[in-house]
């Protein structure tokens, strides 16, 4: 079986960009080794005759006709409801600050 370890963990974590905090390890590290044994288990399962599956279902290229938009909102009328506007652009809050 695959050993995991503290050190592990904190390379995980430093992959994934997140933060671990120093009293979660250890349970995360259980966790971990929980679900490795599992994979342990399900390589012991004899599927020699078990056909692969390649997806869930046999529908191939299945479309549908094209229609027209119901019930749109004219331009004009969805702009005119737009609460602010600015030199012809609708006008948003700022998503990023400058710094």
């Amino acid at each position: 079986m695959a050993s995991i370890n503290r050190k592990t963990i904190e390379y995980l974590a430093e992959l994934a960009r997140i933060r671990v905090e120093p009293e979660k390890r250890n349970g995360l590290l259980k966790d971990l080794e929980n679900i490795l044994k599992h994979f342990e288990e399900l390589k012991e399962l004899k599927t020699d005759d078990v056909q692969p599956v390649s997806g869930g279902t046999s529908n191939k290229n299945v479309l549908r006709d094209d229609q027209s938009p119901v019930n749109f909102l004219a331009a004009d009328k969805a702009i005119g409801a737009f609460p602010e506007k600015q030199d012809g652009f609708l006008k948003i809050p700022p998503v990023f600050e400058q710094k």
